[in-house]
């Protein structure tokens, strides 16, 4: 018998496909509904509660009761860069519809990977970093560089504060899209935040992409000579 064959409870949760688009939506590191996610999903609520219920006893989400609502999450980043890693090796979905065609493309071009940016815009944004000095690839991890250290200060991110949190600072995120490395941890969740509160992205309801305003267009090329 293998190690740990309770693998294939985690694979056979992975393998049906409502449960599969719900927990893709999840990635985008919020809390929803069941109805919220029944409709995203194209199911009724009952089934999605059902599916729901056997996510959360397999530790993939975690749900928090406000009066009679529930509200579902993945459980933890680590869901979903195992999520990442699935959508990497999977195949393109069909495209049947036009509103499918342009929900594709917005994730593309720019989404939330849980509490990181990703799509071209993740790793367009990453390989500037890297091209300017700001960040030096080692291994599987970015590391800031002293230029790195002044350019986040005078941009607005605290480098120590984040340095303080419980989780991984910089790692490589391998794009699904892409197909290559953009920035996760805690330095992509600060820029993330940083991008949202200084109305350089939007986020796009109902799916996780986000959409670059003006002011993002302009910043993004002045500070990062990013075109988007």
């Amino acid at each position: 018998m293998g190690i740990n064959p309770n693998v294939a409870e985690i694979a056979s949760l992975l393998g049906e496909t409502s449960r599969a688009t719900m927990l893709t939506i999840l990635m985008d590191g919020r809390f929803h509904t069941a109805s919220e996610l029944a409709y995203m999903a194209a199911i009724t609520p009952q089934t999605a509660s059902f599916h729901l219920s056997k996510l959360a006893e397999g530790n993939l989400i975690k749900v928090e009761k406000y009066g009679r609502h529930r509200y579902y999450q993945l459980a933890n980043r680590e869901v979903a860069h195992i999520l990442e890693s699935f959508l990497t090796i999977s195949p393109p979905p069909e495209i049947r519809s036009l509103k499918q065609s342009s929900q594709l493309k917005l994730l593309r071009d720019a989404r939330t990977c849980y509490d990181h940016l990703a799509g071209r815009l993740g790793v367009d944004l990453t390989e500037s970093m890297l091209n300017l000095g700001y960040l030096d690839k080692k291994e599987k991890e970015f590391v800031v560089t002293p230029k790195g250290e002044l350019f986040f200060t005078d941009f607005g991110i605290h480098l120590s504060e984040l340095k303080r949190k419980r989780r991984q600072f910089s790692y490589a995120c391998l794009d699904w899209s892409e197909r290559q490395h953009h920035l996760a941890g805690a330095l992509g969740r600060g820029l993330l935040t940083h991008f949202l509160e200084i109305g350089w992205i939007v986020q796009v309801p109902s799916i996780r992409a986000v959409k670059i305003t003006p002011s993002g267009k302009s910043g993004f090329k002045q500070i990062f000579h990013i075109s988007v």
